[in-house]
């Protein structure tokens, strides 16, 4: 039997949140709806932060409305606090997106609260949300820290574990906020947390340093099946200085295709999807896929 993948895309979200023009919401809808005809059926739409520390996202209202007419599609949205989680349920958000960073110094930078302050809010949503909510909880700076360099391990999977303990179910999601995590990193890091948690873990990869890929392969042979990845490899946190685009979603697709794995993307239409996220003005595009005839000619 043919083994498949589970492929979120965070183009819309992770993608444009650093771009410092505003971007035109329907820009942001149509890379939605390309991703969507591409056969993505799972997207982070945008996130419910502060307009005023992330002015990209002031528009999610209205972006998730039109990504809630394409059919089949799952929305998410980012939310880092009880403010952001109740204008999320309001205003209809498939999944909900926690997040909050392993070190403290990028937690203060990215949320201006302390590790413990982030928690006890988060756990408290968690614990709070109504019967059936889609929750993701997103841990940043899992393997590496723009601030703190590498992240012990043990110091990771312990605030794994704090958050495994909220919830039986609830999906958990490993960042690679910088994309300077290493391959054999990620591998003991998931194998680590499958052997203890089970297999609920998503891994959510940057390209920074051109590891993205083989950080992907290595979460894979772990046994992660749940992938993030940006159509035209755009992307970074503006609170992470240096990093770069998210693992392009073009190069995954590809990849995982040689080895396979179903995915359920049309390539010719995923590589429109791409090129138009990677148009963007002021977006700094990854990948490589994109650049190689051979994959042109195969669309």
């Amino acid at each position: 039997m043919t083994e498949r993948v589970e492929l979120s895309e965070v183009a819309p979200r992770d993608g444009l949140q650093s771009i410092a023009a505003f971007v035109p919401t329907e820009t942001k809808i149509a890379i939605v709806r390309a991703c969507w005809e591409a056969g993505l059926r799972r997207m982070e739409i945008g996130s419910f932060v502060s307009p005023r520390a992330v002015p990209q996202m002031a528009d999610t209202g209205a972006v998730l409305k039109a990504a809630k007419q394409l059919e089949g599609l799952e929305c998410t949205v980012l939310v880092p606090n009880r403010r952001g989680f109740d204008l999320a349920v309001q205003a209809g958000a498939d999944r909900l997106g926690l997040f909050m960073s392993v070190t403290e110094s990028h937690n203060k930078a990215n949320l201006n609260r302390t590790r413990e302050e982030s928690f006890a809010d988060l756990a408290a949503i968690v614990r709070d949300a109504p019967a059936g909510t889609k929750i993701r909880f997103n841990l940043s700076c899992v393997f590496h820290c723009p601030f703190e360099g590498v992240v012990p391990e043990a110091e990771a999977l312990d605030w794994i574990e704090r958050v495994v303990a909220l919830d039986p179910e609830m999906e958990i999601a490993l960042a690679d906020t910088t994309g300077n995590a290493a391959p054999d990193q990620v591998r003991r890091l998931f194998e680590a947390a499958h052997r203890a948690w089970g297999k609920r873990f998503a891994f959510h990869g940057h390209d920074t340093y051109g590891m993205g890929v083989a950080n992907v392969v290595a979460a894979w042979e772990a046994g992660c099946r749940i992938f993030d990845a940006a159509s035209g490899g755009i992307g970074g946190c503006p609170f992470a200085p240096g990093a770069t685009g998210n693992v392009a979603m073009e190069d995954v697709v590809w990849m995982f295709g040689r080895m396979g794995v179903e995915t359920g993307v049309d390539w010719p239409k995923l590589l429109v999807a791409a090129d138009l996220a990677a148009a963007v003005p002021g977006a700094t595009p990854g990948g490589a896929m994109r650049r190689v005839t051979a994959a042109r000619q195969a669309a």
